[in-house]
């Protein structure tokens, strides 16, 4: 988890707890108006001790707002000055300064509902290390949002679903990664792979992992993690009763950017999980297809109007 990063400079004031329980990690690259709504939830939970902000890059307006921020709330702690070092270095980062026994890693275009951080940290009760808790994502309309619990994430199942065969073809639903259709369990559920816009780690277990794989930039670190943490004897789980309103692409990055980068990701997984020469064989060989399918997504979703 630990590694060397480019000069930062950390901005904190007043008293913090000497031992905070619950620390929030959240990463800031060109978000956006979404920003200060974030983090007016964030705070608004009691049971937040301590409010980590790693700065990958703002508009000078919001560099301003967040210094001012760290300046009068005493949970702040703020990074910045090291510039664009991606999601999962910067998350790698404010995991290590923050000294939360539990640590929820949250977007910064997601919003707490009322009891979310309780609902996280109650479900790692009696669970082994290492252990995910993930929240239930959910659009602005109160539905549930797309991505927030999935199934087993391989080359064949992604293929599947992104080229919607699995929508058209009852007999591959089998295949298809998204699950928030399924009924909604009635407490914390086994998962295999659950979303990063908000989720909680125990500290010793996140340590365990060694945090983040830093060679991703950008999307899929949260999907490794799952399987790492499901391969080293841990498991996922989905916290339906921990809710989080995520508004989605705020980003001002440009849309095809983003996706480029869900594809470089998932190609990386796939290879990086290969276990055989036939596995690895047929990542590399998918590997161009789930770059074009990812970077055409956007344009998929304007022509069929629901996400893929």
């Amino acid at each position: 988890m630990n590694s060397i990063l480019p000069s930062a400079s950390t901005l904190a004031v007043g008293a913090r707890p000497a031992r905070p329980n619950v620390s929030v990690v959240m990463v800031v690259y060109r978000t956006g108006e979404a920003l200060a709504e974030s983090i007016r939830h964030v705070l608004a939970e009691p049971l937040v001790d301590e409010f980590v902000i790693i700065d990958n890059g703002s508009s000078s307006r919001d560099e301003d707002m967040l210094r001012s921020l760290a300046l009068t709330e005493p949970r702040v702690v703020l990074k910045q000055g090291h510039g664009n070092i991606g999601f999962a270095r910067g998350a790698n980062l404010g995991a290590s300064t923050a000294g939360g026994e539990y640590i929820v890693f949250l977007n910064p275009d997601a919003n707490l509902r009322p009891g979310c951080v309780a609902a996280l940290v109650t479900a790692f009760k009696g669970q082994p290390t290492p252990t995910v808790v993930g929240a239930r994502v959910l659009n602005i309309d109160g539905t549930e949002q797309r991505g927030g619990r999935r199934g087993e994430v391989t080359p064949m199942s992604t293929v599947l679903t992104f080229g919607q065969f699995t929508r058209r073809h009852p007999q591959l639903a089998g295949f298809e990664i998204h699950r928030e259709n399924e009924p909604l369990p009635r407490g914390p559920a086994p998962m295999p792979t659950i979303s990063g816009a908000c989720f909680a780690m125990r500290r010793r277990d996140f340590e365990a992992l060694s945090g983040f794989d830093e060679g991703y930039f950008l999307h899929v670190e949260d999907i490794d993690l799952c399987w790492r943490a499901r391969r080293a004897g841990g498991q996922v789980l989905f916290q339906p009763e921990a809710e989080v309103v995520h508004l989605g692409h705020t980003s001002q990055e440009h849309p095809l950017k983003v996706e480029f980068h869900k594809g470089v990701g998932l190609s990386r997984y796939f290879i990086k999980r290969a276990d055989s020469l036939q596995l690895f064989a047929a990542a590399v060989a998918l590997a161009p297809a789930i770059m074009l399918m990812s970077i055409f997504r956007p344009l998929l979703w304007k022509m069929t109007g629901r996400p893929i």
